[in-house]
């Protein structure tokens, strides 16, 4: 199984999970697909794209799950990211937990799965 990751903003992924299906943050919408990282990724796209957000979740999602809409393609310094194309359904995820911030200012990971 391969698992990748999403940050988010909790009231956004509260109303994901009312609806039953994530249809992506502003990014997202404006780029086509909804983007993801894997475990070697996830920290870099927290400092990079949140630095200093509070309230923020992160889902494991099966990437197994996702189908053909899922699509790996050369981002940061050529490196893999996976993409979906579509909609993510709440079915596909694994966990959501809390992303909060250290005293240090940088968000506080819980363990991840490769």
């Amino acid at each position: 199984m391969a698992i990748i990751y999403k940050i988010c903003p909790s009231a956004l992924w509260q109303e994901a999970v009312r609806t039953g299906t994530f249809t992506g943050m502003p990014i997202d919408i404006k780029d086509g697909y909804i983007h993801f990282s894997g475990a070697e990724t996830v920290a870099e796209t927290a400092a990079l794209h949140f630095a200093g957000e509070a309230d923020l979740v992160l889902a494991a999602i099966d990437g197994d799950a996702l189908g053909e809409g899922l699509r790996y393609e050369a981002s940061r310094g050529g490196k893999l990211f996976p993409h979906l194309y579509g909609w993510l359904s709440m079915d596909a995820v694994r966990w959501v937990k809390p992303l909060p911030l250290g005293p240090d200012g940088r968000h506080v990971f819980p363990p991840l799965e490769p």
